[in-house]
């Protein structure tokens, strides 16, 4: 065993320095500090470099992370780079919104034994952060030209993983996005003070530089069909990830002030980027001086409570159904929030908006209770008779996440093959769908999820792409 491992006896686990939450909350910069070298070596020499590390096992991608903790503690920055690399294509990125707390770090063996995680996220971060700023990521390294063409429907991490992966194997790659700018929500979806959109940009930038086309500004089933599509490229892959918002069954959800989260949080990230966003500009979309309630407990309801924050709303409240430990979101993302002055209102359901003049101004809530666990572990929240209250809103957010879009309607596909919530099916085995050559992957397929399932699906259907279009060429070589 290296010296330099096992420090978790003598070293406490220390995050990053938070920035004071006041200061914090009057910008969209990212909270945390970057680790010193030091620093990283100290909370990397903390791994107990186990014969099954969990941390990897729970990992979706699988990363090497012991071995890449054990080469920061030895001061091998390049090499940790280097294999961290090697599993994923944008691992600064998932250093950086991961919820490592039920991932990798969640599943730490010292986690277990009381002694406090590996911070693996923040070592991973800064790993990747160096990396960038000594030159070592290297451009792509595209592969000698087969003379076949891949089609990319969506910009997101599954779209950017396979376009590289499949660009590296000597593809033509296009990618075509609805958005003016690439990264599906990890631009426009996920706040800075999350994921600064510079880290972002880089990686498009670096797809760009090796050659892969980008379509921003494109819709299928405007700009183009379904049909058209697969007859310019070789393989198409739909990558669109999930953009319906889910409903809320509630009177007066109809009012003026009752607003779609993404819609939302795209305003404030496009203010971010310096465009003109009317609807920010009006005050539809910005929190500034308002009473600001978010209806929903995960991941994007903490994205919308601390942005309506730092926009400078006069209140926020979060309401959520269930209670703290059995909401999906992150719970160090409830911890900041709370540290920068949101409110949470645990077992609150909405009944009904009310407002006057077409406009909201309140939220009748109904006091939830949770039932017994059903067969999943799940507790059901029900209303409690005995409960109700109401919540004073100038701006309401919703927040109850995502859902797939027609797609079959939209694209002009029919005989595209969905699931019985929207979803693309595919079979699993191949990832391809009911349409010959068209693949899909991300949260299209399996719903709304994370970013690092995306990359992982992403991954894994560019292999598939790959071992199809051999096939297709060998097929095609074959019969002339």
């Amino acid at each position: 065993m290296p010296g330099d491992m096992l420090k978790f006896v003598v070293a406490g686990q220390d995050y990053p320095d938070k920035r004071d939450a006041w200061d914090r909350a009057r910008d969209f910069a990212e909270i945390a500090d970057k680790y010193a070298p030091v620093k990283a070596e100290e909370q990397a020499s903390r791994c107990s470099q186990c014969g099954v590390p969990y941390c990897t096992v729970h990992c979706p991608l699988h990363n090497h992370i012991p071995d890449w903790l054990r080469l920061t503690a030895e001061g091998r920055l390049r090499e940790a780079y280097e294999l961290s690399n090697a599993t994923s294509t944008m691992p600064e990125i998932c250093g950086r919104i991961c919820p490592q707390d039920r991932l990798c770090e969640g599943n730490c063996v010292i986690e277990f034994s009381g002694h406090g995680a590996v911070t693996i996220g923040s070592v991973e971060k800064f790993i990747t952060d160096t990396a960038w700023e000594q030159g070592w990521v290297e451009p792509v390294q595209v592969g000698a030209a087969r003379g076949q063409s891949v089609g990319i429907i969506g910009a997101g991490p599954a779209g950017l993983t396979a376009a590289e992966l499949l660009c590296v194997e000597g593809y033509e790659v296009h990618i075509y996005d609805r958005h003016d700018r690439a990264g599906g929500l990890l631009t426009y979806g996920i706040p800075g003070f999350k994921l600064e959109k510079p880290v972002v940009m880089r990686r498009v930038e670096r797809l760009k530089a090796a050659g892969i086309v980008f379509h921003e500004g494109f819709e299928v089933g405007r700009d183009a069909s379904m049909d058209e599509l697969r007859q310019r490229h070789d393989a198409l892959l739909i990558a669109t990830g999930v953009y319906k918002a889910r409903a809320i069954k509630a009177d007066g959800v109809d009012l003026d002030g009752v607003v779609e989260a993404l819609d939302y949080l795209t305003a404030s990230n496009r203010k971010g980027f310096g465009d003109t966003v009317a609807a920010y500009d009006d005050g539809s979309l910005n929190a500034q001086g308002k009473r600001v309630v978010v209806i929903g407990g995960g991941d994007t309801a903490m994205d919308c409570v601390r942005t309506a924050v730092r926009q400078g709303a006069a209140s926020v409240e979060c309401l959520y159904r269930r209670d703290r430990d059995n909401m999906p979101g992150s719970q160090r993302e409830v911890g900041n929030a709370e540290e920068e002055g949101v409110r949470f209102v645990w077992l609150a359901g909405p009944e009904r908006f009310t407002g006057a003049d077409g406009r909201v101004t309140a939220v009748e809530a109904n006091a939830m209770k949770l039932s017994a666990a059903d067969a999943s572990g799940r507790r059901a929240p029900i209303a409690d008779p005995d409960g109700g209250f109401t919540v004073e809103a100038d701006l309401v957010i919703k927040a109850l996440g995502f859902d797939a879009e027609d797609l079959p309607k939209l694209f002009g596909a029919r005989d595209l093959g969905v699931t019985r919530w929207g979803t693309v099916r595919v079979d699993n085995a191949t990832m391809m769908t009911s349409l010959d050559g068209v693949f899909a992957a991300g949260d299209i397929v399996r719903g709304a999820s994370l970013v690092v399932w995306a990359i992982r699906d992403g991954r894994d259907v560019a292999a598939a792409m790959h071992k199809f279009l051999r096939t297709k060429a060998a097929s095609e070589r074959k019969a002339a």
